[in-house]
């Protein structure tokens, strides 16, 4: 399988040294930077382009690594030259132009994959049970400012992660959105914060921040099975759920003797509650992002992340978006 990888600054380069250890052959790279060409030929021993149009016949597949703002040119060329396409997060600035990809990747019949690497983090594998019947979902998403993806603002630059997270595991439409932010840096909104309902009863509280002192990713998931605790950027996490036969309504709490109850901490979680440290393993979430990018265009399979998730979140991100308008700081 041919691959090829647009735009080989800060995130590319790594797609593009991943791949090299993926069952493909990265055989050319694009990129409008001489600087970025020049490393990827001596690093990679490829050929590198400064028109992204030059790989089309050179390619099966390609990753899309560029700014977001030209996510829907350079994916259309691929995509209706017959090349299968993995675009970076999120799928284009709208979710109009995200559809239009969507629509021709349906049309020629090609695999269209969405970045949203965090579906791919371990810390995900072990919240399942609970990530089915979640109620309620927290998250906070911090970074210090590092002036990329200044054509964007932290919805669809850091919150968009979280909002394709809380789609997948509440699986129900929005119902309504309120929201809050504004620029601290940049012309966009350098900070907001979300509350989303959804038709099923379950709420989402999201906070973005690019201007932050120190990186933060981490999620709670709230729901009548327990809760978990997730830190993305450690990958790591604690699950706390139910004994089997645990029923609050059943327990005698008059009859209970605390003073033989001994440690209190202890007969709650040792006895009633079943409290389980995620130990994850050391794996590369953007690895297995290209992995399944491969397997798929292999297979003709879909993706894990696929172009309707795409839509979805920069749909739920156009709606935070709509929402801070209504509350925009002068």
């Amino acid at each position: 399988m041919r691959i090829g990888v647009v735009g080989v600054g800060h995130l590319g380069k790594h797609h593009a040294r991943l791949f090299k250890t993926l069952d493909c052959e990265l055989v050319a790279v694009a990129d409008p930077s001489e600087a970025a060409r020049a490393h990827a030929t001596a690093t990679w021993g490829v050929p590198a382009f400064a028109d992204h149009r030059e790989l089309i016949g050179k390619v099966d597949a390609v990753s899309v690594v560029v700014p977001t703002k030209l996510h829907r040119e350079v994916a259309s060329d691929f995509l209706q030259n017959g090349v299968d396409v993995l675009v970076e997060k999120p799928i284009a600035r709208s979710a109009c132009d995200g559809q239009a990809l969507v629509d021709l990747a349906r049309q020629h019949g090609r695999v269209l994959q969405v970045g949203h690497v965090e579906r791919f983090n371990p810390a995900l594998r072990g919240i399942a049970a609970i990530g089915e019947s979640a109620r309620y979902i927290e998250s906070h998403r911090l970074a210090p400012f590092s002036f990329r993806s200044t054509d964007i603002g932290v919805v669809l630059d850091l919150m968009i992660h979280d909002l394709d997270l809380v789609l997948a595991l509440v699986k129900s439409p929005i119902r309504s959105v309120e929201a809050f932010g504004g620029a601290v840096f940049t012309p966009a909104e350098d900070m907001a914060s979300a509350i989303i309902k959804f038709e099923n009863g379950a709420v989402a509280h999201l906070t973005a921040n690019r201007v932050a002192l120190k990186p933060l990713r981490k999620m709670r998931v709230f729901s009548k099975r327990g809760y978990a605790s997730l830190d993305f950027q450690t990958s790591q996490g604690m699950l706390v759920k139910k004994a089997p036969g645990w029923d609050f309504e059943k327990l005698d709490l008059e009859r209970l003797d605390r003073a033989q109850m001994g440690d209190l901490w202890k007969f709650v979680f040792d006895g009633l509650l079943q409290v389980e440290n995620l130990v994850l393993d050391s794996g590369n979430p953007l690895q297995d992002e290209l992995a399944d990018f491969v397997r798929c265009v292999r297979e003709r399979a879909r993706p894990v992340v696929s172009g309707e998730d795409g839509v979805a979140a920069v749909t739920a991100a156009e709606q935070v978006l709509a929402a801070i308008g209504k509350n925009r700081w002068e």
